[in-house]
């Protein structure tokens, strides 16, 4: 289990997620987890929706062996070998797959703008048409004032790397606009992070 990368953040959120995503998903179906990371999330949620498949992925392949390494000691037989994708590619390496659910937790802080832009349009292209697009993490808001925790949060982000910092959800929600896809739910999660549901078609289909 040394060997194993982990994420103290990750562990503390997942049940949380977890609880959320039971009531937003079919006892059924397949998912996409985008930035997989350490894997704790994919092997939690894995294990508790047993009659799902999933996928995980992540831009950096030294975190690949981490994450199949967790999701066989947790002996998962329903978590598919972890991939390397990059959602700044302009075609996923999924072969065309559609998925019920495409997943992706606190990434969109820790990595350039465009890649918001890129998550939206590569989960629409890749979401059944009765699909789900989940994103977490903190976000600014523009009719909500931002947590002092937040915005020294965002402060050092960007002090590390100026592409890096909390997303506006209004951003996100005219590029999710633009990939053809809407913000359906919003819901405050523990330690100042939102739980974001998009999905394909416009706000009033």
């Amino acid at each position: 289990m040394n060997d194993i990368a982990f994420s103290a953040p990750s562990d503390r959120n997942k049940q949380p997620i977890l609880e959320r995503l039971l009531r937003l998903l079919p006892e059924r179906g397949r998912a996409l987890e985008i930035a997989s990371g350490t894997g704790q999330h994919v092997a939690w949620f894995a294990a508790h929706l047993p009659h799902w498949q999933w996928q995980p992925t992540d831009v950096d392949v030294r975190m690949l062996p981490s994450i199949d390494a967790r999701a066989s000691e947790a002996r998962l037989l329903n978590v598919q070998p972890a991939r390397v994708l990059d959602v700044l590619q302009q075609s996923w390496p999924l072969d065309d797959a559609q998925y019920a659910l495409v997943y992706c937790a606190n990434m969109l802080h820790i990595a350039p703008p465009a890649c918001s832009r890129a998550l939206m349009q590569g989960a629409a292209r890749h979401l059944a048409p009765d699909g789900l697009l989940v994103t977490y993490g903190p976000y600014l808001e523009d009719e909500v004032l931002t947590t002092p925790s937040n915005l020294a949060f965002d402060a050092s982000l960007r002090a590390r790397n100026p592409a890096w910092g909390l997303r506006r959800r209004e951003d996100l929600e005219e590029l999710a606009r633009q990939a053809g896809l809407h913000l359906s739910e919003r819901h405050e999660m523990p330690a100042n992070n939102l739980l974001l549901v998009w999905r394909p078609g416009r706000e009033q289909d």
